[in-house]
């Protein structure tokens, strides 16, 4: 297990790396990728409304930054965590890079098509050690159960579509509609869907939502020896790969990386 660390850590922190150049735009659109303290105390110190209230001041630029920073360490980790995942399932499972990608068209109102894609994808078929395969569709038809799945509409399964989230907490209605309307498309070309959330950080309301649409859903719970409920679980016990082990002793590597891009993103200057 260990002797994919280095490789699956890489995964995991180059996106995050990312952060520490964040720049915030100011309102000035997509013009390269931000504007530099100097630019800002520029456009501010020009405006005489913001200049009245000291709002050129380095600190503002600062907040500024950190909180668009924030949220893009949250995403970059997330960005990162999806293709640790995907990974993963390619590894243990004996899969390729072809058989755990999986995406599909729809046609726009305009006339043109849109590619969507999900993070993951099991094809059962493909799973080459039979025992493996069999205790992978033993974990689809519990969970599908749990869900209420139709026994009838299980049977015409072929594997598990993944989207997976380093956590959930947003009510955007928008992301919640786009997330249902790839349910209805994973069962119509014959897989689960499931969303796998990282952290335990995941609004309950949503967690309902998704489980009544037919989502099976598992969590950042640690521990529950549950694989029908626990993100940790289902890798260890189902896929065959201790995640939960590999953040743990990795744990101070990510932290140290995560509090360089901190102190980037909470300094004007920064990187």
């Amino acid at each position: 297990m260990k002797d994919n660390d280095a490789a699956y850590l890489d995964l995991v922190l180059e996106p995050i790396r990312v952060c520490a150049k964040y720049q915030p735009k100011f309102g000035q659109g997509n013009k390269g990728s931000g504007l530099t303290l100097e630019q800002f105390r520029t456009l501010y110190q020009t405006d005489p409304f913001y200049s009245w209230f000291g709002l050129d001041h380095p600190m503002m630029y600062a907040a500024h930054k950190a909180a668009g920073g924030m949220t893009s360490i949250y995403r970059q980790i997330g960005i990162g965590c999806e293709k640790l995942f995907r990974t993963i399932l390619r590894d243990s499972l004996g899969l390729s890079d072809e058989d755990v990608a999986w995406s599909y068209e729809v046609l726009l109102p305009t006339g043109k098509k849109r590619t969507l894609h999900l993070d993951g994808r099991v094809p059962l078929a493909r799973i080459p050690d039979e025992h493996r395969q069999k205790q992978f569709h033993e974990w689809m038809k519990k969970s599908a159960a749990e869900v209420g799945v139709d026994p009838k509409v299980f049977a015409t399964l072929d594997g598990t579509v993944f989207e997976v989230r380093q956590g959930y907490k947003s009510k955007d209605s928008k992301r919640q509609n786009a997330d249902i309307a790839n349910a209805a498309t994973a069962y119509t070309k014959a897989y689960l869907p499931c969303a796998a959330i990282l952290s335990t950080q995941i609004d309950s309301d949503i967690l309902y939502r998704y489980r009544g649409e037919k989502w099976a859903v598992i969590t950042g719970i640690v521990g529950s020896k549950n694989p029908l409920i626990s993100t940790y679980d289902f890798m260890r016990d189902v896929v065959g790969y201790d995640l939960a082990a590999f953040f743990t002793r990795n744990s101070d590597i990510l932290r140290e990386e995560v509090e360089a891009v901190l102190q980037a993103l909470l300094t004007p200057e920064g990187q």
